[in-house]
């Protein structure tokens, strides 16, 4: 089944849409560069991302950011002397959604990457909502472990606190870990995020929008970012990458020894199983309804690579 995309009249549109070659246009110059041996390091397993990529998508993604942080903290800065208030600017929070194995993981990480490298060499912190994934022994009692990555399977209270002190300024805030390696959270493990000037908050969820008369992530978030490609093609990286988890799987430890007697066929299969009963179901309900709440869509297509982006009218 693929996710339905409304066929709009460019005109009367909420979006512009702009073929890649049209966007790399707008890149202005810049002293930002990134090695190949750096970009290696930040993509994840099976993506092609490269340094046409960074150059032609990536850095004027980067600087439409920087052109909202700049305008918001003009606005930040009004509304303090309009108030007649003196109080310390909090940070700018970029949100990365999309489907399991889009990509998005790669994007928040170039994306934080070349924030920080930026003229004033803000302080970057990229959190993943994977930490927020509730163990996995609390999901099997609560019989949700079949529903990862739903929603429901992530300790949302402990998020939403999260973000929100974030936005109140607070100082030192710390994030459980999750282990791609166990495919669990690790227990007692944290990592401390200290006054970020940005803060890049990547997940699958981080769009949804608020419960009646409740608040939500997205509440919080200035600029957001939906990594967007076919489900077919999606099935295809997913399937793909599984494999590749598991032949580098070398640790004792690792979630996919446990299928180290099935033959790759097998594990194909079971995979395409794995997506057709979970991901496939959360991406359609959950997932890609949020993708017209976010500020810029990433269009990919097959190849893995960004075609084509979309940007929500102001």
């Amino acid at each position: 089944m693929t996710v339905s995309r409304p066929v709009e009249d460019a005109a009367n549109s909420p979006w512009v849409e702009l073929p890649r070659a049209r966007w790399a246009e707008l890149a202005q110059d810049s002293h930002i560069r990134l090695s190949r041996q750096t970009i290696e390091q930040l993509r994840s397993i099976q993506d092609p991302t490269d340094d046409h990529d960074v150059r032609e998508v990536y850095l004027p993604l980067v600087q439409l950011m920087e052109l909202h942080r700049a305008n918001l903290g003009r606005l930040f800065a009004a509304q303090n002397g309009f108030l007649g208030i003196m109080d310390e600017r909090t940070p700018f929070v970029v949100g990365v959604a999309g489907s399991v194995a889009v990509g998005k993981s790669t994007v928040a990480r170039l994306i934080r990457e070349l924030l920080a490298r930026g003229a004033r060499r803000p302080n970057v912190a990229l959190v993943s909502t994977d930490g927020f994934l509730r163990p996995n022994a609390e999901l099997q009692e609560s019989g949700l472990l079949d529903r990862k990555g739903f929603p429901e399977s992530y300790d949302r209270k402990a998020l939403l606190r999260f973000v929100s002190d974030v936005k109140s300024g607070v100082q030192d805030l710390s994030v459980p870990v999750y282990s791609q390696i166990t495919y669990d959270i690790v227990p007692g493990a944290s990592v401390t995020v200290h006054a970020p000037d940005i803060l890049v908050l990547e997940g699958l969820n981080v769009l949804q929008p608020a419960p009646t008369g409740g608040v939500a992530v997205s509440d919080f978030i200035d600029f957001s970012v939906y990594v967007d490609a076919e489900e077919a093609d999606i099935v295809t990286w997913f399937v793909n990458r599984a494999v590749a988890f598991r032949k580098t799987a070398d640790d004792p430890s690792s979630y996919f020894r446990t299928f180290a007697s099935l033959s790759d066929e097998q594990f194909r299969e079971m995979a395409r199983q794995v997506w057709d009963t979970v991901n496939g179901p959360n991406l359609r309900r959950n997932i890609a309804p949020t993708r017209p709440r976010a500020s810029v869509i990433l269009r990919k297509g097959p190849g893995h690579h960004i075609e084509s982006v979309r940007l929500r009218r102001i």
